[in-house]
């Protein structure tokens, strides 16, 4: 790959993570609620699902994925429905923590890597990253060093949003503020959910 190219993809990558999106949010909520620590599995769980979605892209999966609308109309659907109930999750938690009993919980590891495969967001960006910056000399080679540099990006990226939310943690132990918070926070993430539908 060249050098330029390489630079260009790191900076697709770096915007692609560091911008809002559904993970970002759930990972700034997720670290106001649960702290850092307890956030680390949803961290690595968006790392490795979306580099798993990225390198299924790549061998060929985003084509049969463009070819069949079928399948993008029951990716918004599934997508969509689960980012409502993340939405409700989070706008319904009450206390540091645990929620509104101790039935809050921060999602997973495995709950995080499967939301990469119904979230439109990591779709339309794994089918553009292999679009410009696959190399048809050396596909494999190239998807290869794609989900590598992602990958890469992710971690700050990832630790950057929990961080800042568990910077908040200390300031938002006042119920009141914690309730209007998660609240703003649930509905941010059903709004992301209404460009989905758009394109």
């Amino acid at each position: 790959m060249p050098l330029d190219t390489f630079a260009a993809l790191i900076a697709f990558a770096v915007v692609a993570t560091f911008t809002p999106g559904p993970n970002t949010m759930m990972l700034f909520a997720s670290g106001v609620n649960f702290g850092f620590q307890q956030t680390i599995p949803h961290m690595m769980g968006i790392i490795f699902g979306f580099a798993a979605l990225l390198l299924a892209v790549g061998l060929g999966l985003g084509a049969a994925f463009e070819a069949y609308p079928p399948l993008q109309l029951a990716l918004k659907i599934v997508g969509g429905a689960y980012l409502v109930y993340l939405a409700f999750r989070i706008a319904t938690t009450r206390k540091l923590g645990g929620g509104t009993g101790a039935s809050a919980k921060p999602l997973t590891f495995l709950q995080a890597a499967l939301f990469q495969w119904v979230n439109p967001k990591a779709w339309m960006i794994g089918i553009s990253a292999m679009a410009i910056y696959t190399n048809l000399q050396a596909p494999s080679a190239s998807a290869l060093i794609i989900v590598a540099v992602f990958a890469a990006v992710s971690l700050p990226g990832v630790s950057a949003w929990a961080g800042f939310g568990t910077a908040l943690r200390g300031w938002l132990d006042d119920p009141a503020r914690l309730r209007a918070f998660n609240l703003t926070m649930g509905a941010l993430l059903l709004l992301s959910v209404y460009p989905i539908f758009a394109i």
